[in-house]
């Protein structure tokens, strides 16, 4: 692949939304999404957690199908990175960069196509939420993973 290089900027499909922490004497809560605010192709099907450690990178990968709904809101401070690699997008091979966790909680929605990666930038373990619109590997855990994996690739223009 001829290396061009990305176009700081936003990405079409991606949708970064401030979180909001109800904070009282007891600690906090926080809600992740909504049905009602959120379009129903993005609905999940599942959830998991992730604990990441100090200075770790998770990615960089892109998925076919599945579209990904990360919470980002600490313990931890993350620095994102989402590449548009969908060549029908009208920002494709843009490039986006921004930090998300304890004192900017943000939910971030990373359609297929999306090639994004997160690194925990504090010097402690951070944790993130996802809440996919695909079971992993199908239901039953019966088909492949739907996953392109660049961050095994030696080749990769997708670097952190």
């Amino acid at each position: 692949m001829e290396y061009q290089a990305f176009t700081i900027g936003e990405i079409e499909g991606v949708v970064i939304e401030n979180l909001k922490k109800f904070e009282d004497d007891r600690g906090w809560l926080c809600e992740l999404f909504r049905h009602d605010e959120l379009d129903e192709k993005y609905f999940p099907a599942m959830s998991y957690i992730s604990l990441s450690k100090a200075n770790i990178v998770r990615g960089p990968h892109e998925h076919v199908e599945q579209t990904d709904l990360f919470a980002f809101l600490g313990p931890g401070t993350f620095e994102i990175t989402l590449w548009d690699n969908r060549k029908e997008s009208s920002t494709y091979w843009n490039k986006m960069v921004f930090s998300a966790g304890e004192s900017s909680p943000l939910s971030v929605l990373v359609p297929p196509g999306i090639v994004h990666a997160y690194q925990n930038l504090s010097s402690y373990e951070g944790v993130v939420l996802n809440f996919p619109n695909q079971l992993f590997m199908g239901k039953n855990k019966k088909f492949p993973v739907d996953e392109i994996r660049h961050e095994i690739d030696p080749d990769s223009v997708f670097k952190i």
